[in-house]
């Protein structure tokens, strides 16, 4: 009970009420002694005038005004004169005097709270002014035990109907919170939790109805956050459909186009002129098939290992991967070269480095291919302080500015027509899992530069 909004509401709401009302009492109890020492000053001069009126009252009488008025003795001055009206015999000598004249507010209160916390019973002398101007001045002595009791007894009934409020107010407000607030929350919640047991579901997104502002544009964020997730959801299902057809479909095509390219072999041998000069362009068409497949279905691969660290000779690597390309360019009048750090190392996994240079090589001889003028491609590496640069840099026409925009996401970020972009899109993934990062050094007219950075050290802090 306590654990929930509406306990934890009724608890706050019956404390802050207490808090009021005891700062509240306090004053009331000092007002209360006040007004009990006046009216016993008002009893004394009624009975002083009593004795005005006739000078030889009985004694017996006198101690019956004295025992209505709760006083001992009373002294009233009237001209200038300080006259004993009426006395009777003090089980104790005066212990403090109380001027109500003059007295303040902290005064008053101070002197409640000292009475109240003081449980012995003395002898006080109260000066105060006499009511209709009866006098200058009047004072009394009277007993504290019956002033605190009564200060006690009104302390209680103040206390008690300060909880039955607080009780009471607690009440109204939570029943109104709990209307206003509590059951639009449990509603909102109910929907969340509704909405999550079927996400795809879009009869169970949330329809705004809460008067209050707050929580209707609570709701409101809640109903574009749900259509958000609801259409995100249905658009990755379609995709997770899409990509699995793609992958079979990727993976037999890949079959078919292998068989073929080794059909196109033999017909390369052919001595008809008409075969030997389309042979080439049916070979690189299925060549550029079958990269495609594979390259389809290493994307696809969610559960792409991750690298296999070793130290690995970059120049090794970077000879593979040009002598490959080398193969592919050699009817072109395409320069191959790298500058490497005599004796450098990296740190990485052999196979998966290689693919990305490999990647990188092969997008740049088909930048170049695609010009029909050649040029030259040139991988260049750093041993840093704190991480190994490799770059890979052609003398091509540069990339256009919607592969730019769009570089490393697969099917959308191809440089040439006819592209993918899945090559710089794995060779990206390939190497953030290096650590590192597979960026675009620069782009123009003059060539295309990326750089690769792997991190020297292990990730940790």
């Amino acid at each position: 009970m306590l654990n929930s909004l509406s306990g934890r509401l009724i608890v706050l709401t019956t404390v802050f009420v207490m808090i009021a009302e005891i700062m509240i009492f306090v004053p009331s109890i000092a007002r209360f002694r006040e007004d009990y020492m006046l009216n016993r000053l008002e009893r004394a001069q009624i009975a002083s005038l009593a004795l005005l009126a006739d000078d030889m009252l009985d004694p017996d009488l006198e101690m019956e005004l004295l025992k209505n008025a709760e006083v001992f003795n009373v002294v009233l001055r009237r001209d200038e004169v300080r006259q004993l009206m009426l006395s009777s015999e003090m089980p104790q000598a005066i212990s403090d005097t109380y001027d109500l004249r003059d007295a303040t507010a902290l005064t008053l209160i101070g002197d409640a709270l000292t009475r109240m916390l003081n449980p012995e019973n003395e002898v006080i002398r109260v000066i105060g002014a006499p009511v209709r101007d009866a006098g200058l001045l009047i004072e009394i002595t009277m007993e504290t035990a019956p002033l605190r009791a009564a200060m006690i007894d009104y302390g209680l009934r103040i206390l008690i109907l300060s909880a039955v409020i607080s009780a009471f107010t607690a009440t109204l407000l939570f029943l109104a919170m709990r209307a206003l607030l509590l059951k639009p929350i449990k509603r909102v919640v109910s929907h969340m939790q509704r909405y999550a047991q079927a996400p795809e579901d879009g009869r169970r997104i949330i329809e705004p109805s809460a008067g209050v502002t707050e929580l209707r544009e609570a709701e409101l964020a809640l109903q574009r956050l749900q259509t958000d997730l609801t259409q995100a959801l249905k658009q990755k299902e379609r995709l997770a459909q899409l990509g699995s057809a793609v992958s079979k479909i990727s993976h037999d095509l890949r079959n078919i186009m292998t068989s073929a390219q080794l059909f196109t072999d033999r017909i390369e041998m052919s001595e008809d002129p008409i075969v030997k000069r389309m042979a080439p362009k049916l070979v690189g068409s299925i060549t550029r098939a079958v990269h495609l497949c594979e390259s389809t279905l290493a994307f696809g691969k969610a559960e792409e290992p991750g690298p296999t660290l070793t130290i690995v000779s970059l120049s090794e690597l970077i000879e593979d991967a040009i002598e490959g390309e080398r193969l592919a360019s050699r009817e072109h009048p395409i320069s191959y070269t790298y500058c490497v750090p005599d004796g450098m190392t990296v740190r990485g996994d052999p196979e998966q480095l290689y693919r990305v240079l490999s990647n990188l090589v092969r997008n740049a001889r088909q930048a170049l291919m695609a010009t029909d003028q050649g040029g030259t491609i040139r991988l260049d590496a750093q041993d840093g302080d704190d991480a190994w640069i490799i770059e890979v840099s052609d003398t091509g026409p540069g990339l256009p500015i919607k592969a730019q925009t769009h570089l490393f996401t697969p099917f959308q970020g191809g440089a040439r027509k006819g592209g993918s972009g899945l090559g710089l899109a794995i060779a990206a993934e390939l190497v953030k899992g290096h650590g590192g990062q597979l960026e675009l050094g620069k782009t123009d007219e003059n060539g295309t530069t990326f750089r690769i950075t792997l991190p020297k050290g292990d990730g940790t802090v």
